[in-house]
């Protein structure tokens, strides 16, 4: 079951938030419905593909990351910002940052893992980690991502 949260005078997002589009919490079990409701929220605020595709995969990567080494669930909001479709996705395991992710095509460099936040890396326009705070109610990190709309 996927929860809406609605998003209601006592919890409107920041001024600089953007158009919220789509937030979610999730599990293993929802990660297929979740990347359905992303391209179908991307299709519809105007990305074509192959870059909606490639937004999609990276959202999708993340969100299994987050269920596969932090814990089984997270949590994900879609916004609009500007000129930009940004989506952030944040979880309750033990946080990492962007150094861990390998510079090279993981394998190559002799790097086991980081292939998925690799790859999210290089097909998105913005990328961020973060570690997990209050507001996020979670702690853990929280990963950006964010491609242009044209």
């Amino acid at each position: 079951m996927v929860s809406h949260e609605p998003v209601g005078p006592s919890q409107s997002p920041p001024a600089d938030a953007g158009r919220r589009l789509l937030q979610r919490r999730f599990t293993a079990r929802l990660l297929p419905q979740l990347r359905l409701l992303v391209e179908e929220c991307a299709a519809r605020e105007g990305l074509g593909e192959p870059r909606r595709g490639e937004f999609v995969l990276a959202v999708d990567e993340i969100a299994g990351n987050a269920v596969e080494h932090a814990g089984g669930s997270g949590r994900l909001v879609l916004s609009r910002v500007g000129d930009e479709l940004e989506c952030r996705i944040s979880d309750a395991g033990p946080g990492f940052s962007e150094a861990v992710i390998p510079e090279l095509l993981p394998g190559l460099d002799g790097a086991p893992k980081g292939r998925g936040l690799w790859l999210a890396r290089l097909v998105t326009d913005r990328f961020a980690v973060a570690a997990g705070t209050a507001d996020t109610g979670l702690g853990g990190a929280v990963v950006t991502v964010a491609v242009r709309l044209p």
